[in-house]
């Protein structure tokens, strides 16, 4: 069995060739803190953010795009891949694909590759992160022509220009959805003395996030702990603030595909006008994120049609050709 995963940092997403998307979970994993032992893991796990007792902690065993707890990274991987297996490694162990972000260093990569192998891949290859989701996006990446790929994870942001099979320019910030939902949370701190946990911000992203003015939403309700006086308060919060406490890191974003597109050969860059640029990962369904890229670089700009599933995709879609070699 050959299986393309990708490791994200907010959520896991595992690909079965020929049955497709088979795990879509947060990258989450609760442990016991004496024994170790895993108590949940994906959208169970999650459940558990900021609620737990002194004797489990939910984390994410993922920190910008690369491995910050490898123990907990390890059970998190062997946990969807035997469910995918659908039974434990007594007979076979199957081929695993999985990506990185394109400025990955070696010992990144190697953790990743590790953490893999441990958890009961017989082969693991590693494929970065932009050239899967190009190749998720149905872009015809081994074509002549440039092609820009911005994929907006959780963790990191890659920006990339692909041509002839490889890719020619990129750049990888840590600046994606969870700094966004950072910048939710450091918003109501400031604008109302409401303290907010990153669940809940990434609730309010979810519902309203946006950077383009957008007539269809409505104000929702925000629950947190006044600063002030400690206890429960609820406010109301516009989708105009929200759009104000995304603008740093889309800013960001926009600063980063500027900077890539510089360093495009002429002949890719004039490619990429006609082409446009394509946004993939969650981060490209922030409301109006599109337009704003396309307003800032005078650039056509598209999301993709399944802009979460495009990574996974890719690594599916690429292995038989890595599998190969």
């Amino acid at each position: 069995m050959q299986i393309g995963i990708d490791l994200g940092t907010a959520s896991v997403l595992v690909y079965v060739k020929g049955r497709g998307i088979m795990i879509h979970e947060p990258s989450v994993v609760a442990i016991d803190k004496k024994t170790g032992e895993i108590k949940a893991v994906g959208e169970t796990a999650r459940q558990m953010l900021g609620r737990t007792h002194s004797e489990i902690v939910a984390i994410r065993p993922l920190r910008d795009g690369v491995i910050a707890n490898f123990n907990a990274a390890e059970k998190m991987l062997k946990h969807f891949i035997v469910k995918v297996c659908q039974q434990p490694f007594l007979f076979f162990k199957p081929t695993v694909v999985i990506c990185v972000p394109a400025q990955v260093t070696s010992v990144e990569s190697r953790a990743v590759k590790e953490a893999a192998l441990a958890a009961g891949a017989r082969v693991a290859v590693l494929i970065q992160e932009p050239m899967a989701a190009a190749i998720g996006a149905g872009l015809d990446v081994n074509a002549p022509v440039g092609n820009m790929v911005v994929d907006i994870g959780g963790g990191t942001t890659d920006v990339a220009v692909i041509s002839l099979g490889g890719i020619v320019v990129s750049e990888s910030i840590k600046v994606a959805g969870n700094k966004m939902d950072d910048a939710i949370i450091r918003y109501m701190r400031k604008s109302y003395n409401l303290l907010v946990g990153e669940r809940t911000a990434e609730d309010v992203k979810m519902k309203i996030g946006n950077v383009y003015p957008q007539a269809t939403l409505q104000p929702v309700e925000v629950k947190g702990q006044d600063l002030i006086n400690g206890l429960p308060r609820t406010i109301l919060i516009t989708p105009e603030e929200i759009s104000d406490a995304l603008e740093e890191p889309v800013n960001s974003i926009v600063s980063t595909i500027k900077s890539v597109l510089e360093k495009t050969p002429p002949e890719l860059a004039a490619d990429i006008i006609g082409q446009g640029i394509v946004l993939t990962g969650g981060g490209a369904l922030i409301r109006g994120l599109d337009k704003k890229i396309s307003t800032s670089l005078g650039l056509p700009v598209r999301v993709a049609d399944d802009p979460i599933s495009c990574v996974a995709v890719g690594t599916g879609k690429a292995e038989v050709k890595i599998s190969k070699k």
